[in-house]
């Protein structure tokens, strides 16, 4: 039996290393060429949802604020915060007529936080394009020219992608990359770029550029009022009514820290498996066994090996350290396109146990009746993924 367990882990590894090439080779890096504007240069509007971000959201309008695109406004809507986010973007605003600050109403029945912040935010917004982004991303001065240029001669109707993720603490310098190494090897970003028919993307809440009038076609984010992963359920959405939707490197014009410490790390990726495990519990073991199988088993198996009071593989080591040499290979190549810290590449089985163990966590929560927390808000397991 080990010898049809350890072929079909090494099979499934080269299937990725393969996935992830392709998906390398496809992903444009937005701001890697000039391309070309509309003649008319339409109006965008850039929607900020803002909750408890006193920290961020002055650092955000500053880059937004220095954008080498000449037609465009900024609308920050104070989503109930408790501190003094809407008082630092009043400051800021005083100082720029383009910027407007919003202030939000109170969360109705049947809407999920962010959806309804970015409903009230559309409603308000004039331009012909929408830049949905979140308070604490920084943008590079050609971020808005280099987004409409590459969905004008792409014929998209959306541009989401990843952006560049800043590692500060260890815990960071763990846990984030190995969700983007997850995220490259597993999904098949290329088939999405090269199809000429709608296929759902990967659509990430830190930046959603799309067209209003396709964005109002489909309902907005009323369409996923109820959804904790509203990002990802518009862009099936969109999908889903013909809209052509884009994923780009984001890496070079958009920045962010996504969690500042591992208790927001925790309930950052509880959040999103508490959503999966919604989906249904065989589904969610599913996941759960084949990314612990094809990313952590290899080097438990390579220790256990080397120790002198666990069982030895003997012949079948060779191929153990092959698959070991496999993944490492492939969080490296990760690691040099996203610029994170190299010398952090052989603690990806740590990483990706901390996703997973967050994600148990998070299915036990919803499976007793628990909820999880994101921005002072409780979501019950009545809640939609």
């Amino acid at each position: 039996m080990w010898h049809i367990y350890l072929g079909a882990i090494t099979l499934g590894l080269s299937a990725l290393l393969i996935n992830l090439l392709l998906n390398l080779r496809a992903l444009h890096r937005l701001g890697s060429d000039k391309g070309s504007l509309p003649e008319d240069l339409p109006l965008i509007s850039v929607l900020i949802p803002a909750r408890n971000e006193e920290e961020d959201i002055v650092p955000c309008l500053e880059s937004l604020r220095q954008q080498d695109y000449p037609n465009y406004e900024i609308l920050v809507l104070d989503d109930n915060s408790t501190d003094r986010t809407a008082e630092r973007v009043a400051e800021v605003a005083a100082a720029d007529p383009r910027i407007r600050l919003l202030r939000g109403q109170s969360l109705p029945q049947g809407w999920a936080g962010k959806p309804y912040a970015c409903h009230q935010l559309a409603a308000e917004a004039r331009g012909s394009w929408l830049l949905f982004t979140d308070a604490d991303t920084i943008h590079a001065p050609a971020m808005l020219r280099s987004a409409l240029a590459y969905a004008h001669e792409n014929n998209l109707s959306l541009i989401s992608g990843l952006p560049l993720q800043k590692t500060v603490s260890f815990s960071q310098r763990v846990v984030v990359p190995a969700m983007y190494f997850i995220i490259l090897c597993c999904m098949p970003l290329w088939w999405v770029q090269g199809s000429r028919r709608p296929k759902p993307g990967l659509v990430i809440g830190q930046f959603i550029f799309v067209s209003a009038a396709d964005y109002h076609d489909v309902g907005g984010h009323e369409a996923v009022r109820s959804r904790i992963l509203e990002d990802i359920w518009l862009g099936f959405t969109m999908a889903r009514r013909g809209k052509r939707l884009g994923v780009v490197d984001l890496s070079g014009m958009v920045s962010c820290r996504m969690y500042e410490g591992v208790g927001d790390l925790w309930e950052g990726f509880g959040k999103f498996a508490y959503s999966i495990a919604s989906l249904g519990t065989w589904l969610f073991v599913l996941i759960a066994l084949g990314v612990m199988g094809l990313f952590v088993t290899p080097f438990i198996l390579m220790a256990s090996h080397l120790s002198p009071w666990l069982p030895n593989f003997g012949d079948w080591f060779a191929i153990i350290v092959a698959q070991v040499v496999l993944i490492l290979v492939m969080r490296i190549l990760v690691d040099r396109r996203f610029s994170y810290k190299r010398r952090y590449f052989v603690s990806l089985p740590a990483g990706v146990l901390f996703l997973l163990a967050s994600g148990v966590w998070a299915w036990k929560r919803r499976h007793t009746g628990g909820g999880v927390s994101w921005k002072s808000r409780t979501y019950k397991p009545d809640t939609k993924v």
